[in-house]
């Protein structure tokens, strides 16, 4: 199976052109795993597979490195933008993707044959709840934020760089109060258009960038009238630049892509 590794600000998956390698979906999840063990493995966040859609331009098969399966993924967009024009699949501008959260705008910006960066139509947030939950000895008040994927998002006085994600994230990614999972991000706010965020992904653990994440947190900012409606929003792996348009309620997400290296795995199916 030839694959790409790919990644968007350190969130870096696997990608598979499922127009040629057909990868069937009782196989994709012990191949997310494999392929993602970063000691005995290729070494990733996960598996995508970029296959044809009745709907749109492309569609989006994402798994995560446990061999969950994802629904939408900001980064791994970002990602299919750049490999799907860059190998030569579509001249467009403006790509359709069909993903298990519906379909998403691409918008691609091109120099010199190369896309350089890419935006992302999000869909609108939908809110939960907020809860006050423990985890790991403490309590937190959680937002919930879905944006195609679910997310739980916390704001902190304490700075996240020190923060151990680890013990107070992972507790929380199946909480009883998430019975299907969801992933959790601690924010600081930094000034009305600048925030930080670690990110605890479900199926993952900590991730260096989470793009769907990054729109949660923006959109529980400005509800909470904690930031504007555009932001730079800071993580691990480097910046994104959202906006919370006012009139659609669509939350817009830019950031770059970047291949990494190619090469082949062996499916073992036993």
């Amino acid at each position: 199976m030839r694959f790409t590794k790919m990644e968007g600000l350190g969130n870096d998956y696997i990608y598979v052109n499922a127009f040629e390698e057909p990868v069937g979906e009782d196989d994709a999840p012990a191949i997310a795993r494999a392929i993602s063990d970063r000691h005995f493995g290729v070494g990733s966040d996960g598996l995508v597979l970029i296959g044809p859609s009745a709907v749109a331009d492309f569609r989006m098969f994402m798994y995560n490195a446990d061999g969950s399966r994802g629904a939408m993924c900001g980064n791994a967009s970002r990602c299919i933008a750049k490999y799907v024009f860059e190998h030569g699949m579509t001249d467009k501008r403006e790509v359709a993707l069909e993903t298990d959260a519906g379909i998403r705008r691409l918008f691609l910006t091109v120099e010199g044959g190369k896309v350089t960066l890419v935006r992302v139509d999000m869909g609108q947030p939908a809110f939960g709840e907020t809860k006050t939950l423990a985890s790991g000895g403490r309590t937190f008040t959680v937002h919930p934020v879905d944006v195609g994927s679910r997310h739980a998002v916390i704001f902190m006085d304490e700075p996240t760089e020190t923060f151990d994600l680890r013990r107070y994230g992972a507790p929380l990614e199946y909480h009883e109060a998430f019975p299907y999972g969801v992933n959790v991000e601690f924010v600081n706010v930094l000034s009305p258009d600048r925030l930080r965020m670690r990110v605890w992904e479900r199926g993952s653990g900590e991730t260096l960038a989470c793009g769907t994440g990054s729109c949660a947190v923006l959109a529980a900012a400005a509800k909470l009238g904690l930031s504007k409606r555009k932001a730079a929003i800071e993580l691990r792996g480097g910046t994104l630049y959202n906006e919370w348009d006012s009139e659609t309620g669509t939350i817009f997400m830019t950031g770059p892509a970047r291949e990494v290296f190619t090469g082949e795995w062996k499916i073992n199916r036993g």
